[in-house]
């Protein structure tokens, strides 16, 4: 069976083994980061759908669980976008705790956590975790680029709020981007932030993939560890080790299946295909250097694929 919805699980430093959970159309979300993984926003909404029947996500969850999730560490909810955008998500969360007991995660930039029925649908969720990037309106523009009816003041105020209430655990993550927000006034303006904020752990992250825009570089050793000092966060390893998985039998498939929503270099595809004790790991990655609806890029010494928008924007 190929999955729409399901996908994974993906290595993650913070999570271990994911196992994503996609309720939203590709590329859909209120705001369009410069360092995005998978390019600028297509669909820039900032209005709650249901985009697909809660039923119809469910049943392929169903379907993956029947092998088992012992290989499975956390189910994130996370999609191609923004997934509090989904309508439903409150329901969706509900089903699956019927299913597993597996922690579930909503990876999320936090921007409809001012809505106080979004309070309410996350109230089953494990960890929450909401990206905080900019310290004012100003910079907020420069890196998130939002829809135009949000509001920087209440979006923040939505983290500080929600967090109050909140009895799972909140894990902010920070994305620092070079010249932007990674000098030290810029970064004691966002722990003025976060002193307001609940939460249990802080993850400062950089543009380890080709972004969205090519000036959203990594910042220098020096800025990385100076976030660590100022906000007391963990910088995460420039990649997660090579575990990815897939229950597509298909190689090929496979690939496009996680390469859709989570760029892979060279070495993750060869490291995953070994796992998978392929034959044709040569012809197959030359195959996908010659799709044509794949985009291959150079990015800091690793040749990086991931799907062009056009062809995922009609799954």
């Amino acid at each position: 069976m190929n999955f729409k919805h399901v996908y994974g699980p993906i290595p993650s430093r913070r999570l271990g083994s994911s196992l994503g959970i996609s309720p939203i159309p590709f590329g859909t979300c209120n705001l369009s980061c410069v360092y995005c993984q998978l390019g600028r926003t297509i669909n820039m909404i900032n209005e709650r759908k249901e985009f697909f029947p809660v039923e119809e996500i469910i049943q392929e969850f169903k379907e993956y669980s029947k092998n088992g999730l012992d290989h499975v560490d956390f189910v994130s909810i996370v999609g191609e976008g923004e997934p509090l955008l989904y309508s439903k998500i409150g329901e969706l969360i509900s089903q699956i705790k019927k299913i597993t007991d597996k922690p579930i995660s909503v990876i999320t930039n936090g921007v409809l956590l001012s809505d106080k029925n979004v309070w309410k649908e996350l109230a089953l969720v494990d960890v929450v975790m909401p990206s905080l990037d900019a310290y004012n309106k100003e910079t907020f523009k420069k890196i998130n680029r939002p829809h135009k009816t949000i509001s920087f003041e209440k979006y923040i105020d939505g983290i500080i709020q929600f967090s109050k209430i909140y009895e799972g655990k909140i894990w902010l993550e920070l994305m620092l981007v070079k010249g932007v927000n990674d000098d030290e006034e810029s970064l004691r303006k966002i722990k003025e932030i976060f002193d307001k904020i609940s939460y249990d752990r802080i993850y400062i992250n950089v543009p380890v993939r080709p972004p969205a825009e090519k000036w959203a570089q990594i910042p220098d050793k020096k800025s990385i560890e100076l976030a660590e000092e100022i906000l007391g966060g963990i910088a995460l390893d420039y990649l997660a080790k090579n575990d990815f998985y897939s229950a597509i039998e298909d190689d090929y498939e496979a690939i496009i299946s996680i390469i859709t929503r989570h760029p892979m270099n060279q070495f993750e595809i060869k490291g995953f295909l070994e796992s998978r004790n392929s034959k044709a790991i040569d012809s197959i990655i030359e195959r996908l250097e010659n799709d044509e609806n794949i985009e291959v890029i150079n990015y800091k010494g690793l040749k990086m694929f991931r799907l062009k928008r056009l062809r995922a924007s009609r799954r």
